[in-house]
């Protein structure tokens, strides 16, 4: 759905101006990566239109947050420094955050809120901040953040609604279209909106007519409510934690509003399917946040036909365990793996069969469960439960008839 073009005032009168996100740059040059901004011929194939990465997932920290964190704690006075930060955040906020506030020796302390990946706990931890776990949702464990930050005399680093978190996470899109001065749409994850609001103020400065693309996930689809007046529901763990946020910020809806040409939504298999991708193809790592944008793209390919899209990858931050759960469920929906319930009757030789026929397919047998208890089948009767590794779904197509012609009766689970 595109925002009403009369609502954008192109920037006028807003809160952070192309300057401030200059000053930014300056400010973090000698401590934040310049990443790599390349083009994926392969993912551009698959969409149709021509496609760059901007690797922020090969930040330090693993996340584009530690510029807007880095801008803001630089700013604060000696006596700010001296008292310390708190901060809430999901993970990746929460770790450029530790990780600059140790570098700048200022002590730093993180509300989590209960959920966040044990990857960013401990990495958070391990950058030398002091994590305490507080609420439900990320807007509870602001709340404490607040109320604790202010009783002990702490300077709040908010993830988003900040004009110096803003004006660094915009440093982002001076190295883009400094690297591909001929991209023409820009595909930004939003969460709380502080990186699309950044990125939208130069972009929009240089190119006027180049297209900002929000994106989020269908679950918490908060900055979609708030930009066209919605009420979708907001609910349930998504991929993304990283930008699920319920409460957009104030100053970032306005920027959006003003700036950003349309927000999109994506499912839950969208974003899985595009974190798959960008290992299988890019071999590289990104978590559900960061990987929103290709998600986007993947979706809506006839929107992005023919056009020079930038996407970012916001970070890399996901469990491992979380990553094979992912790869094994895209090569599901591929149908290269596959859990087949076939009915036997319970005489010998039938295991054999089945195994000797699924061989001749050129099916590679990965599990086998032979249950003759545990079933609702005849006394007479065996259920063989088999995860059977194919190419493809037409493959699996071939199988299965194999397995019919030969009087088996197979089901997929």
């Amino acid at each position: 759905m595109p925002i009403d073009p009369e609502s954008k005032r192109m920037g006028a009168n807003l809160p952070v101006a192309l300057g401030d996100i200059n000053a930014a740059a300056a400010a973090i040059r000698d401590a934040v990566l310049v990443t790599a901004c390349e083009e994926s011929r392969t993912l551009g194939e698959i969409c149709g239109c021509r496609i760059w990465l901007k690797f922020e997932n090969l930040q330090f920290t693993s996340s584009f947050k530690e510029r807007g964190a880095l801008n803001r704690l630089r700013a604060l006075s000696p006596e700010e420094r001296r008292r310390g930060v708190i901060a809430m955040s999901a993970g990746n906020h929460a770790q450029g955050v530790a990780y600059h506030g140790k570098r700048l020796g200022i002590p730093v302390t993180i509300v989590m809120p209960i959920g966040t990946p044990m990857v960013k706990i401990e990495n958070t931890r391990r950058h030398g901040a002091d994590v305490v776990i507080s609420g439900a949702t990320l807007e509870e464990a602001g709340e404490f953040a607040r109320k604790h930050g202010e009783e002990q005399g702490m300077t709040l680093i908010h993830p988003y609604d900040d004009p110096l978190i803003i004006a660094g996470q915009g440093t982002v899109a001076l190295e883009m279209l400094r690297a591909v001065p001929s991209l023409d749409t820009l595909v930004v994850p939003i969460g709380g909106g502080g990186l699309i609001s950044g990125v939208a103020i130069p972009a929009r400065a240089a190119r006027p007519d180049l297209q900002i693309i929000g994106v989020e996930a269908e679950l918490y689809p908060s900055m979609y409510n708030a930009v066209y007046g919605k009420t979708l529901p907001m609910r349930g763990d998504t991929l993304a934690e990283g930008i699920a946020v319920k409460s957009p910020g104030k100053i970032t809806t306005a920027i959006i509003r003003d700036l950003v040409d349309e927000i999109m939504l994506v499912s839950e298999d969208q974003i899985e399917r595009a974190v798959a991708s960008l290992i299988s193809i890019e071999k590289t790592v990104a978590e559900g946040a960061g990987a929103a944008g290709l998600a986007a793209v993947m979706a809506n390919t006839e929107w992005f036909a023919g056009r020079n899209v930038g996407l970012i990858l916001t970070g890399g931050n996901i469990d491992t365990r979380l990553i094979a759960s992912v790869l094994t469920r895209e090569l599901a929906r591929e149908g290269r793996l596959t859990q087949l319930a076939i009915d036997l009757v319970d005489r010998p030789g039938q295991l054999a069969a089945v195994s000797i026929l699924l061989a001749e397919a050129g099916a590679n047998i990965i599990e086998v469960s032979h249950q003759r208890t545990f079933s609702d089948l005849p006394a007479k009767a065996t259920l063989l439960e088999v995860v059977i590794e194919t190419r493809d779904r037409a493959h699996l197509d071939d199988v299965l008839a194999r397995l019919g012609a030969a009087g088996f009766k197979a089901r997929c689970v």
